[in-house]
């Protein structure tokens, strides 16, 4: 009997728990080449902004020792080309459209979730946090409980449709902002977003990215990624969707152990286009080997 990989998250039903992470699989099309992208449980859009950017200078992108550094600076088409372009072809392939967005100021959070709140074809909102306030003196939304929980708090206001919020994981208590997020009705997490880092070229003695740090990311932050998973689980009620190195059905389950109803699946699109089918199949697979009838049997199951 084949194993049940469906899961629900915020009211969201999916038929597996794969996903793509925001800003590693672009706005889906780009990936039709390799497989059916309807396969998925679900597909986190490029971050989306109320005008289009054109993201940092180059370089960029540079690998690491087991993963990358990107500085691509939020780069997308604006919510008005994504509403107009992207999504009806997204529609077409029966894909469960999660969107990610971001902003600068409070003001801008809302007008965005606004917009996308009546756009039709839109399963779910995924809000980025690790996005600094311009009108706070730079503070990042998803750096500090208050700011945080606020923003989440006003954007619930404004939209029907589940809020997913992706946390960051530059904080001292990982527990305590995942409560913040909760308390203010967040209906999802997710997490973790890259791990702040920098590489040097000694020669020159300049960072190799233009914009001297970035974001790291792939398999050399899993295991903190597990962890923080693990403590937000223990914090909250609400679903985890967990994001870190991921390259194999056992990465994925791993987090699922550790907390999450789901995962998404990153830095390894990169790598290999096709990964995110290849870990579904392996998850089966690892279900069959254990007589696991449904996945929803082993999140959190962690023995202490």
């Amino acid at each position: 009997m084949k194993p049940d990989l469906s899961v629900e998250i915020a009211g969201l039903k999916l038929k597996n728990p794969v996903m793509t992470a925001s800003g590693t699989f672009g706005y889906g099309l780009e990936y039709e080449p390799f497989f059916d992208i309807g396969q998925l449980g679900a597909i986190a859009v490029k971050g989306i902004s109320l005008k289009p950017r054109p993201g940092n200078a180059p370089p960029r992108v540079i690998e690491t020792p087991a993963g990358m550094l990107n500085a691509i600076g939020l780069q997308n088409v604006g919510v008005e080309a994504f509403i107009n372009e992207k999504l009806p072809l997204l529609n077409k392939k029966g894909v469960t459209v999660i969107v990610n967005f971001f902003g600068n100021t409070d003001e801008e959070y809302v007008q965005l979730a606004e917009k996308l709140n009546g756009t039709e074809g839109i399963a779910a909102l995924e809000m980025n946090i690790s996005c600094p306030n311009v009108k706070e003196g730079g503070i990042v939304f998803g750096t500090d409980p208050k700011v945080a929980h606020d923003l989440t708090k006003k954007i619930k206001k404004v939209t029907t449709l589940p809020l997913i919020v992706k946390l960051s994981p530059n904080v001292t208590s990982i527990g305590e902002m995942a409560k913040s997020v909760e308390d203010a009705g967040a209906d999802a997490l997710s997490m973790i977003n890259t791990i702040t880092g920098m590489s040097i070229d000694i020669r020159k003695r300049k960072s190799k990215l233009a914009n001297m740090t970035g974001g790291l990311s792939g398999p050399a932050i899993k295991p903190v990624a597990v962890r923080m998973v693990w403590e937000a689980a223990k914090a909250v009620k609400i679903p985890i969707i967990g994001i870190g190195g991921i390259m194999s059905a056992e990465d994925a389950i791993e987090f699922i152990i550790a907390g999450a109803s789901a995962i998404q699946i990153g830095t390894a699109n990169f790598i290999n286009p096709s990964i995110a089918l290849e870990i579904i199949k392996g998850i089966e697979t690892f279900m069959l080997e254990e007589k696991i009838e449904k996945i929803s049997h082993i999140i959190g199951s962690l023995s202490q």
